[in-house]
């Protein structure tokens, strides 16, 4: 597992439609959590305490990513309709990511209810509130942390494959699959690395999201590492 050395208690909740899983940073270590169901909310002693930094983020389809100097606010949920379904009910938001030039827009209306009622559950020291966030930006902001030049970070549930693919600091894919199992996630994984022309037996994938151990096993016939970001 790639770890952060900073010693400040931070927690990283994704929420999909099917539950929850965490990832606890303080002195003690790193801890994380499979997917738990949404039945043990209350129970969670780790939801019961404040963190340095608190970070939610929703495994949302309803995400683009667009370059800055085409985006105007204003065109926000007409730019995202041209990528993927959205209601008229469906509330559409935006988020600039300075470092890359771009603005990711996204809509956290998939029908759940759980990322809002942690986002009020658990809180920064100072009693802040966290931003729900779409999985892609999480993996964006993730390159970074990634230490080899071809970077393959991606998070899977609920039948969708998010996948970020970068050499160095160079974004060269940031796409959502709908992949109803994992082996189809597996394919476009695959696929995509082939087209950009990067050898798996020589990568190191990062997931966000937990892997089961067959899923882990399955990784390493291909990939020469696999990593829990």
């Amino acid at each position: 597992m790639i770890q952060n050395t900073d010693t400040k208690t931070r927690i990283s909740i994704q929420v999909s439609l099917s539950g929850y899983s965490f990832t606890v940073q303080d002195q003690e270590g790193t801890r994380c959590s499979g997917w738990t169901g949404g039945d043990k909310l209350f129970t969670t002693k780790e939801f019961q305490k404040r963190y340095s930094s608190v970070r939610i983020s929703l495994l949302t389809h309803k995400c683009t990513l667009v370059p800055e100097h085409f985006f105007n606010p204003a065109d926000a949920r007409q730019i995202l309709s041209e990528v993927v379904r959205i209601e008229d009910s469906d509330q559409v938001e935006y988020f600039r990511i300075d470092r890359m030039g771009a603005v990711i827009v996204f809509s956290n209306s998939i029908g759940e209810s759980l990322s809002k009622v942690l986002a009020q559950t658990v809180l920064t020291e100072d009693g802040y509130r966290s931003r729900i966030m779409p999985e892609m930006y999480f993996l964006l902001e993730s390159i970074d942390i990634c230490p080899e030049y071809n970077k393959v970070l991606a998070s899977y549930a609920d039948g969708y494959l998010h996948l970020v693919i970068a050499q160095g600091r160079s974004l060269m894919l940031a796409n959502v699959f709908k992949a109803v199992d994992f082996t189809t996630a597996e394919y476009f994984i695959f696929n995509s690395m082939k087209k950009l022309q990067l050898n798996p037996e020589v990568t190191t994938i990062c997931f966000r999201t937990p892997v089961t151990q067959e899923q882990e096993i399955s990784l390493y016939r291909y990939f020469k590492a696999v990593e829990k970001i």
